[in-house]
């Protein structure tokens, strides 16, 4: 049985509401709906792009939004893909300029009436371009905290896309959560070089275990396929892999987007300006991500430890480290 800590509070406090006289564009009629578009630089399978895609369907299936987007859109198409959304009236445009982060701004930049609200290792910039953050590691924390006591060898490992920011953030919290139990075990870290690649990432777990690592943290999809072929553990990230892999994935860094969603849906619709950062509102303080785990997977005594540093994180008495330097 999966015991589901998942998003309890869900009654955000939308602060950006009265961000002041400044505005963008001219408040959205209630009875209109928003017309968003999602731009995908990776199939929306993937895990990451699979969390926001969600998001705004569940939002045009309960009438909130129009959605229409586009997946697998490589680096040099971006910018294209947004002024063309920009040029067919789309009120918000959602995507991620990790990989184009100067190109971006300048479309945005271009169209000052078009709300952009894209994930970003850097800030907002003008009025009109938001950015938000995938900071689930909080879940990464307590995960490793329970990994630290579940390895036997001492060693854990986790597989990452590359050494940007938040990756480097998310991957350095496990380690951290590892340490803070068990300051023996060992931590190793092997990155892709892609955010979407399944089979790499698989032998770059493979490889990790024939090191001696019997716990792997899969910051990238296709990771918990190396730990299952070998009969280990592995720890997921941004959804629950559980399901898919019952026997093997016993507990995953949970991220939602449906709090940063709401959040700039807000804004647009009430004419504010969307120039902020939403990452806020996907942490576990906000309610916007936390960790769940199976059962009887990890000492008792390990899961007590682990959900008192939890409730430590929402009542604000511990804050996990945001180590963003590339993990070594």
């Amino acid at each position: 049985m999966t015991n589901k800590l998942m998003i309890s509070r869900r009654s955000l406090m939308l602060t950006s509401l009265v961000l002041g006289a400044v505005s963008v564009a001219p408040a959205v009629s209630a009875a209109e709906k928003l017309k968003v578009a999602g731009i995908h630089a990776s199939p929306v399978e993937n895990a990451w792009n699979s969390v926001i895609h969600k998001a705004l369907m569940d939002a045009a299936a309960d009438g909130t939004i129009e959605y229409v987007f586009s997946e697998s859109v490589s680096g040099t198409d971006y910018p294209r893909a947004m002024r063309e959304y920009a040029e067919q009236g789309a009120d918000l445009i959602i995507g991620e300029a990790y990989a184009v982060e100067s190109e971006a701004r300048e479309v945005a930049a271009d169209y000052p009436d078009t709300n952009f609200v894209l994930g970003s290792s850097g800030g907002p910039s003008g009025d009109n371009f938001g950015v938000f953050g995938t900071w689930n590691h909080d879940g990464a924390y307590l995960a490793g905290m329970l990994a630290g006591k579940m390895t036997k060898t001492n060693k854990v490992g986790s597989v990452g896309a590359m050494p940007i920011p938040e990756v480097n953030m998310l991957i350095n919290a496990f380690a951290e959560g590892v340490k803070a139990v068990n300051p023996d075990a060992e931590h190793s870290v092997t990155f892709i070089g892609t955010f979407f690649d399944p089979p790499k990432a698989r032998e770059a777990g493979l490889a990790q275990i024939d090191q001696g690592a019997d716990i792997l943290f899969g910051e990238r999809i296709g990771t918990a396929d190396a730990a299952k072929e070998r009969g280990i553990k592995a720890v997921g990230s941004l959804i629950d892999y559980t399901p898919r892999y019952p026997e093997t994935v016993f507990a995953n860094a949970l991220w939602g987007f449906r709090p940063i969603l709401d959040a700039a849906l807000a804004d647009v619709e009430a004419g504010n300006p969307v120039g902020q950062d939403y990452t806020a509102f996907g942490m576990l303080k906000e309610g916007g991500s936390d960790i769940s785990f199976v059962e009887g997977a990890a000492p008792a005594e390990a899961v007590e430890a682990m959900m008192a540093k939890r409730q430590e994180i929402i009542d604000g008495t511990f804050e996990v480290p945001r180590n963003m330097d590339e993990p070594k």
